[in-house]
């Protein structure tokens, strides 16, 4: 099997140009052979038309007289007088054969002279075409003969006049025609081809188009198809434009995933770091402990790589792996989490928790939620962070996350920047700049909302967090 990659074979235009010429071809050869075979019969016809006047002639002259045939003055067609003119006249009767021929046939034998014995009807015309012989020189040649049966005046006698011509003059026209016919018929097949050769470059041009604008977009220089296609290709355009850009947030999705498995493994690497620099042999209930909760956040790395691997094949859709996820449980988990990588800062926190509050999704997507919004206050807070987590009984949200801190907070100009991925207003303490764009992220995916503002009690940062209606907690 052919590789799709592999050079093309053949030309989608040199197949439609040697078709064309195919059915080009066999119309004009039929219709040079129905029009040189109509010339032909209108020949034929025309001569039998005209020896028909011949015989008219004849019988307008010709005088009888016991069975013997005269004219008593000279036929008004002068060939008839001379020998081997091309035309010839005959009169015979069916039984006594030939009685008289013109004077221009004295010397002509036709290789048929028993037409001259075959009995015709009378008022009867009988048209034929007839070989030469006797004369080398007749041979070859063919002559047209027409009879006309005849009843003399007295009514007894019947007659055969024939007249026979040479067909020579109306093949020589017959030909002439055909080499006429066939060659217009050639020059327009000629031309005929040209214009498809140059109609199917202008036909199949947005095929062409659209391979430039392929190999563009290949090169880096674009990053879609453009321009004006015709109806046949626009639905391919349009696919390909919406697999191209779904190619492209594929690729995307990628790195954003990879950033944010980077930035949600630091919270969990910085407690066993934490863990660690505490490590102590001498207390082997503490060293029991700090093993526990070491073991812990390699449990939650492993979750964390589980997820982030997850989402870039799952659509962000919270529906699909919903569940009922009680919100208290995983806030106060992340604020011991927290707790431990902080403990040098000795950050307060007060909590107001409603234990009833329940979210519907993955927990996972909680906890990154929670995890990202508290690990910032806790870095850029001083000594105070609060967390509020309650029920809205509105027509859009359901549940409301509140997170507080008593820092430097976040100036209303940049309070859309630091949503951005890779935004970061404090460049001195250490982070990517990605853990509010994740928030923002997750949060549309669930139809949500995310705020974020200044703390009127404590001066800081206040970052609101609501989800649908369908997060209400069952009653």
């Amino acid at each position: 099997m052919e590789k799709s990659g592999s050079a093309p074979s053949y030309s989608l235009q040199n197949r439609f140009l040697y078709s064309f010429s195919v059915l080009l071809f066999i119309f004009l050869g039929l219709t040079g052979l129905v029009l040189d075979s109509a010339f032909q019969s209108s020949i034929e016809a025309g001569a039998a038309d005209r020896l028909q006047v011949q015989i008219y002639l004849l019988l307008a002259a010709a005088e009888e007289e016991d069975g013997e045939f005269y004219f008593l003055e000279d036929l008004q067609e002068p060939r008839f007088g001379q020998l081997n003119s091309g035309l010839y006249g005959f009169i015979s009767a069916p039984v006594r054969g030939e009685l008289w021929r013109s004077d221009s046939a004295t010397t002509l034998q036709l290789g048929a002279m028993e037409f001259l014995n075959q009995k015709i009807d009378v008022g009867s015309t009988s048209f034929d075409t007839v070989r030469g012989g006797g004369d080398r020189a007749q041979e070859s040649q063919d002559f047209f003969v027409l009879s006309y049966g005849v009843l003399w005046e007295d009514g007894r006698s019947e007659y055969k006049f024939s007249v026979v011509e040479d067909v020579t003059p109306y093949y020589s026209e017959i030909s002439n025609f055909r080499a006429s016919l066939w060659g217009w018929l050639g020059g327009v097949a000629v031309l005929l081809l040209c214009i498809q050769f140059f109609l199917l470059r202008w036909g199949l041009s947005p095929l062409k188009r659209m391979e430039r604008n392929l190999k563009r977009i290949e090169e880096g220089d674009a990053d879609e198809l453009f321009g004006d296609f015709p109806i046949e290709l626009a639905g391919v355009t349009t696919n390909l434009n919406l697999l191209i850009e779904s190619e492209r947030k594929h690729q995307e999705r990628y790195r954003t995933t990879l950033g944010d498995l980077a930035h949600s493994l630091k919270t969990p690497l910085a407690v066993i770091v934490g863990i660690v620099d505490g490590f102590s042999l001498n207390s082997p209930k503490k060293v029991s402990s700090q093993l526990l909760g070491i073991s812990e956040q390699v449990e939650r790395m492993d979750q964390i790589v589980s997820y982030q691997l997850q989402r870039v094949v799952r659509s962000h859709n919270a529906s699909a792996l919903a569940r009922q996820v009680k919100v208290a449980e995983v806030a106060s988990k992340i604020i011991r989490a927290l707790k431990k990588v902080y403990v040098e800062k000795g950050v307060e926190t007060q909590l107001t928790l409603d234990p009833a509050v329940i979210f519907s999704g993955d927990e996972r997507d909680l906890m990154e939620v929670l995890g990202n919004v508290l690990d910032n206050s806790f870095k850029y807070g001083k000594s105070l962070v609060l967390l509020s987590v309650r029920a809205r009984k509105d027509e859009i949200f359901g549940v409301e996350i509140i997170v507080e801190d008593d820092g430097a907070g976040i100036a209303e100009d940049q309070q859309e920047f630091v949503l951005q991925r890779g935004a970061r207003i404090d460049t001195i303490k250490q982070g990517q700049g990605i853990g509010l764009a994740v928030v923002m992220d997750i949060v549309k995916s669930y139809s949500g909302q995310m705020l974020v503002g200044k703390s009127k009690d404590l001066g800081g940062a206040k970052i609101t967090l609501r989800f649908g209606l369908q997060n209400l907690p069952e009653i």
